[in-house]
């Protein structure tokens, strides 16, 4: 999957995938990346892995960025994504019926 970034978007809240470890390759502009308690920010033609199980969020850094992303395995991530509800209420329950897919750190 392609992800790109618009420079004032906010981060997802810091999640982990308890099945599936991601690849990121940062095509253009730079990511701000935490996992964990570290920092750090990843600029163009790098790349990036996290694990299962890692609580880790990321979002544009300085201006739009774009990522190439994989998850594996892929499970039901697709339909966890273009399933989304519009409404902030609804995203709870959707983020329970996909928790091998995501899961909100802390809870």
């Amino acid at each position: 999957m392609e992800q790109s970034y618009e420079p004032d978007a906010d981060p997802p809240p810091p999640h982990y995938h308890p099945s599936q470890d991601e690849h990121f390759d940062v095509l253009e502009g730079s990511i701000a990346l935490k996992i964990g308690h570290a920092r750090s920010v990843v600029p163009a033609g790098e790349s990036f892995d996290i694990p299962r199980g890692t609580e880790h969020s990321m979002g544009p850094h300085g201006g739009p960025a774009r990522v190439r992303w994989e998850v594996r395995p892929a499970l039901r991530t697709w339909e966890f994504l273009t399933e989304m509800p519009a409404s902030f209420d609804e995203r709870l329950g959707h983020i329970q019926r996909y928790s091998e897919e995501f899961r909100l750190a802390g809870f």
